[in-house]
């Protein structure tokens, strides 16, 4: 019975150990990827409502979603780029954006280091959320039925959490 305590005690170990060792590198990796890009935005709650219309509040800094239709930026297909609402970082090519008939903007691929994919268990669902890396803004959700011949995801946005640059116009 001992010999079995032990051996349990030893796996246990080495389970904590290598998961440790994984978070470790996959901090390491987010932070590397947030030193190629620019600082951090860490705002008040205050002061985020103060520059933020109440929509962009609620979808932004409280997880929100907006109503699906045909509104905003769901049907919109000129080029440019679409950034965050909260703090104007580079999140979406026009060239990656598609109609889904979803009901929200979607895009099958993000600029590289812009957004952040994290696990979210609410609503009773098992989805992966996604967040501007800059301002850790909520700009919706990310799932795997997007086009196959591109990269097969479906990057379904906000309208509230994005604002469109036009080719040619001065990024923020």
């Amino acid at each position: 019975m001992k010999l079995t305590s032990f051996i349990s005690a030893v796996l246990f170990t080495l389970l904590i150990s290598c998961t440790g060792t994984a978070q470790e590198k996959d901090s390491n990796i987010k932070q590397k990827q947030m030193d190629n890009s620019k600082e951090k935005i860490i705002k008040t709650e205050e002061e985020w409502q103060k520059i933020l219309t109440p929509q962009q509040y609620y979808v932004l800094r409280q997880k929100g979603t907006d109503r699906p239709g045909n509104d905003g930026y769901t049907n919109l297909f000129e080029k440019g780029t679409y950034v965050c609402a909260g703090c104007g970082a580079q999140l979406f090519e026009s060239g990656s954006k598609y109609e889904s008939h979803c009901g929200w903007p979607s895009f099958d691929d993000a600029i590289k280091g812009a957004i952040e994919f994290t696990k979210d268990y609410s609503h009773g669902m098992i989805r992966t959320e996604i967040t501007c890396t800059k301002c850790d803004g909520h700009l919706g959700h990310i799932f795997d039925d997007g086009p196959i011949e591109t990269t097969g995801k479906r990057y379904c946005v906000n309208t509230s959490s994005i604002r469109f640059v036009k080719e040619g116009e001065k990024k923020q």
